[in-house]
């Protein structure tokens, strides 16, 4: 997904820094979008916190392990990831510009 949202972000909103593992162990940082339900799952949207890899969007899974403890977990399904990202435009296309 990698429309460039970077660049609209209203002023008033703070970046929120989450810091994530990937698969080597290497701590990743991360801007938060927002959390979205859909089918009963909800997703998180993040957009990297470097500036090469910034315009792009990045969806995760959340899985609840325990009542303290949530899981993200990465997204195969292209056509999942799709409609995801088209829920996600269509929340914020007054605050985002997608082109």
């Amino acid at each position: 997904m990698a429309d460039d949202i970077r660049n609209n972000v209203p002023e008033e909103e703070e970046a929120s820094i989450i810091v994530l593992e990937d698969d080597l162990g290497n701590e990743v940082e991360f801007e938060y979008l927002d959390v979205i339900e859909y089918e009963g799952i909800e997703y998180l949207y993040l957009i990297p916190a470097n500036e090469e890899d910034g315009d792009e969007v990045v969806i995760l899974k959340i899985t609840s392990v325990d009542d303290e403890t949530e899981m993200f977990e990465g997204i195969e399904d292209e056509e999942l990831l799709d409609t995801l990202f088209a829920e996600f435009k269509n929340k914020w296309k007054d605050q985002f510009d997608f082109e």
